[in-house]
């Protein structure tokens, strides 16, 4: 695929001391990509007026178009404005329509528009205004070297609200095609694993198709991507022969959530869930509740960390949490009972694991953990090893559990390859 390629200019002290992780870059790459933008270059700033000059007539040397991230808004270390309009030999002026952008902002809020505010509406003359249908501060874009400069401010949400407008800019200066890209949501599977696949596919892996992975928490986003129109039967054909490989951890399509794939499956079942934690304290039930519609599917959750809560809440038998131990099948399947008799759900998941840094034993190590998930009727139970940090391990575990009860509502492949692959 030919594409227009441009530069990424971030500006800010956060980012240089790592108090902010840069996202932006990322939410900026993905979206020119499908309009056929490359990102060839991102450079990194502190709020530094030499380093920000030095940097602007660097890349606007060397490409046709940047974008500037950060340094708009109403503080004195928010330079990005000045600096180009030193740079452009463009004094700043009172821009009519910003003025009223921020007036108009502050009014909303019911506050007085300050000194500080309406910094935010002198621009560099000549400049050409970017609207911000989110914050106080517009963009900008003007002229450098034959450069196209476009300047946008640093706060993630508002920032995603230009972006439209920003790719218009370019795409009517640079030109350049749509990519036609086909987003896959898979949970449980790796990068290596799916790639080694596809290899295995040989011959009859479409070659117009380029397979790519976007790694995320718990999921990872697998890209189908085309460069013409005509091509998109070829990725049609590379979506099915994954999806003839390991369809069962295929989620869906675009932005869908593991979370909202349970929830669609309760809805149309019309069943309802309930949960018992103990190492993962909630985080299942906040996953469930994070999407939005899950007061039709779930009501009930139960965070039983102490075994007097197992006992208490959910019925677990004394005996059998002496004689076995928390982290075991038999306090698991007891849990999913409890919240189930509890609840009057119709379906259930419990976890209880070792979370760690410490607790661990030979025969229990830090990262065991014991599931239990199903119905009354129909109710299972697995023991899996999640190595890495109390943190990741937590996050893993809820998603696995999710996971378990998107299968079983699904009739799904009740171990997945996650398991499978350990117990081999």
């Amino acid at each position: 695929m030919s594409s227009p390629a441009i530069a990424l200019l971030l500006t800010g002290h956060e980012l240089m001391t790592g108090d902010t992780v840069d996202s932006n870059s990322a939410l900026i790459a993905r979206h020119l990509l499908s309009q056929g933008i490359l990102v060839a270059e991102k450079c990194t700033v502190g709020d530094d007026p030499e380093a920000l000059r030095t940097a602007i007539t660097r890349l606007s040397q060397d490409h046709r178009a940047i974008i500037i991230n950060g340094g708009l808004g109403p503080t004195d270390d928010d330079l990005t404005a000045s600096i180009v309009a030193d740079l452009c030999a463009a004094p700043l002026v009172e821009h009519p329509k910003a003025r009223a952008h921020v007036e108009a902002w502050c009014e909303r809020r019911r506050i007085r528009a300050n000194p500080a505010n309406m910094k935010q509406a002198w621009l560099p003359t000549g400049a050409t205004l970017i609207d911000n249908p989110v914050g106080s501060a517009v963009g900008f874009a003007l002229t450098l070297n034959n450069c196209l400069l476009l300047t946008t401010p640093g706060v993630p949400s508002e920032l995603a609200a230009m972006l439209p407008a920003v790719a218009d800019s370019l795409t009517a200066t640079l030109g350049g095609a749509p990519a036609y890209i086909r987003r896959v949501q898979t949970f449980g599977v790796g990068e290596s694993t799916i790639q080694q696949w596809a290899k295995e596919l040989g011959d009859q892996w479409p070659t117009t198709v380029n397979l790519g992975f976007r790694a995320g928490m718990p999921q990872l986003e697998l890209k189908l991507t085309v460069a013409h129109a005509h091509e998109v039967p070829d990725q049609t054909r590379a979506y099915e022969l994954l999806e003839a490989k390991f369809g069962d951890h295929i989620l869906g399509e675009g932005e869908t959530q593991l979370a909202q794939v349970v929830q669609d499956a309760l809805r149309r079942q019309r069943k309802t869930l309930t949960t018992a934690e103990s190492c993962t304290g909630g985080l299942i039930a906040s996953m469930i509740t994070r999407e939005p519609g899950s007061s039709t599917v779930f009501g009930t959750g139960f965070v039983t960390y102490a075994n007097e809560a197992k006992q208490s809440l959910l019925a677990v038998s004394h005996q059998v949490l002496e004689e076995s131990g928390a982290v075991s099948e038999a306090v698991v399947r007891q849990m999913v009972l409890g919240a189930l008799d509890q609840s009057g759900a119709d379906i259930g998941v419990a976890v209880s694991g070792i979370a760690g840094p410490d607790g661990g034993t030979e025969d229990k190590p830090v990262g065991t953990v014991w599931l239990a998930w199903g119905t009354r009727e129909d109710l299972r139970a697995h023991c899996a090893q999640i190595p890495g940090s109390r943190t990741l391990f937590q996050q893993l575990v809820a998603a696995v559990a999710l996971d378990l009860i998107r299968r079983h509502l699904l009739g799904l492949p009740a171990l997945p390859h996650y398991f499978t692959r350990q117990a081999q």
